[in-house]
Order: C-alpha cells, then sequence, then structure tokens
C-alpha cells in the first residue's frame, strides 16, 4: 500500500504514547471530506478515499475530545482544525499533532 499524499501522526505528550483512535477529517480544496481513524501507533497513513494532492487550502480537524473521555482525562479540546495549504512542488506533506489535555502543537513535518 502506498503512502497517502498527507498523512499525520498524534503524539500524546502527558502520556508519553501514540494517541490512537482519534477521528480525523481532512477536508481538501473544493470542499471534498475524506475520514479516517489514527491506527495503534497514532498514525494515518490512508484515508477512506485516496486523496490526490492539488494546490489549495485544507484543514485537517482532530476529533480529541472522544479520547481524552476514553481516558477518563479531562481536556480543553474537543475538537482541534489546523488550516494549511499546499502547492504541488511536493508529492507528500505530513502534518504531525503533539497534543495534550490543554495544549497543543502542530508543524509540517517530513
Amino acid at each position: 500500500m502506498t503512502k497517502a499524499a498527507i498523512t499525520t501522526h498524534i503524539l500524546d505528550l502527558e502520556s508519553g504514547e501514540p494517541a490512537s483512535g482519534v477521528l480525523v477529517t481532512l477536508q481538501c480544496p473544493l470542499g471534498r471530506k475524506v475520514q479516517a481513524t489514527t491506527d495503534a501507533d497514532g498514525r494515518i497513513t490512508n484515508w477512506q478515499d485516496p486523496v490526490e494532492l492539488t494546490k489549495g487550502h485544507y484543514q485537517m480537524s482532530f476529533k480529541v475530545g472522544p479520547y481524552f473521555l476514553a481516558r477518563g482525562v479531562e481536556t480543553f479540546y474537543d475538537e482541534i482544525p489546523v488550516q494549511f495549504r499546499t502547492d504541488t512542488a511536493r508529492a507528500h506533506y505530513h502534518v504531525p499533532l503533539l497534543l495534550s489535555p490543554f495544549g497543543y502543537s502542530t508543524y509540517r513535518g517530513s
């Protein structure tokens, strides 16, 4: 299986473990949406439907509320939206999320 054009990885900074079972929605240019759930390693390398990389604005929404609820951890966030743009010069974009119950960080990974 080939890696998707846009991938993510969530690390829970409080537990020091990957955040598995988090539903993520990717909104593509022109409004198309796809979803996937992070695997045991906290990664999404493939979406429910293939994503063809196009130039434009994207939003990745991480539904973290249920993840923390399942762990019995109070959180400030229910959903974390991350907006970014792409150009067609790259074949792959990786958008990691470093997560804690009361803060988060994201960056363009490799």
